[in-house]
Parts: structure tokens; sequence; C-alpha cells
């Protein structure tokens, strides 16, 4: 139901976000702290603002009420990516080849590590490779806690 709901909310909000010049990174429709939440993480080159967040919530707010798809009370949220912002979705990897990423693992590698971080240097057919410090490792996404963009760490030879 929520991942429904993620699409649709989606859909709708794709033409508002285009006609502000923003990009819908993704949904989620969630339940933190005993509340349902409609979140919507934006992007835009050059990064995001307070101010492209409103405009955004602005312009969704009511066509989102008007459409009704969604049958419990909830709070709409707006934010930027950020910095750590998550890879979701294929399309997420494929844009972020080049830079660092940290991810973290559902079960211990081989070695024991549930941790890493290194240059995503591929993407293909649902593999990920990442050029660590001492090696490569290929992973899919459902093997994974959560894969970041980490523009904190990054090595000098790939």
């Amino acid at each position: 139901m929520a991942a429904n709901i993620a699409a649709q909310a989606a859909k709708l909000a794709k033409p508002f976000a285009e006609q502000l010049g923003l990009e819908i990174w993704d949904v989620r429709f969630v339940k933190e702290g005993g509340s349902m939440i409609l979140r919507y993480l934006i992007d835009k080159e050059g990064g995001i603002n307070i101010t492209d967040c409103e405009a955004f919530s602005r312009a969704v707010d009511a066509p989102l009420d008007e459409a009704d798809f969604i049958r419990c009370s909830y709070c709409l949220e707006v934010s930027s990516t950020g910095s750590e912002r998550e890879l979701s979705r294929p399309e997420h990897f494929v844009r972020m080849v080049g830079r660092p990423l940290k991810v973290k693992f559902i079960r211990p590698l081989e070695d024991g590590r549930r941790e890493l971080s290194g240059i995503l240097t591929g993407y293909e057919d649902g593999v990920a490779t990442l050029k660590c410090e001492d090696g490569t490792v290929t992973f899919r996404k459902n093997e994974t806690a959560f894969v970041r963009l980490n523009d904190e760490e990054y090595f000098t030879e790939v």
C-alpha cells in the first residue's frame, strides 16, 4: 500500500516539479512516531533551498487533496536529498557512477565487514561495482540496508 501511494504521489507531483525546475529524487509514505508522512525528496542543479521546498509544497498540496488517493490523515514533508542522499532506484546508481558511496550490508560479507566505502565504478543489470581501497566489491541493492552518497570520503586513485 505505501509503495503504491508513493508511486501515485510521485506521478501526480512530477509536472509541478518540472515546472519549478526541480527533480523528484524519491517519494516515501512512511509511519513515524504514530503519524503517516508523505515525504518528497527533491533536488536541482546547484542544490535545494527552503524556498524551493516551500514552492513545491504549495504546488502539490491542493492537487494531492483533490486526487484524494490517501485514505488516512498524513503530514506532507518536502526536503532536500541532502549531501548523503540515499540511492534507492536503478537510475540513482547510474547517475552516481564515479562518486563515493557508503554501503551498509544486511548480512556481513565473507570477510565479516558490514560497511564499505568506495567509488561506484559501475551499475548494470541490478549489480553495482564499488572500488574500495583494498579491492573491488560487487553487490545487489537488495543485499544492502542502505547505499548513500559519501562525499566526505574520497580516494585519490580509483
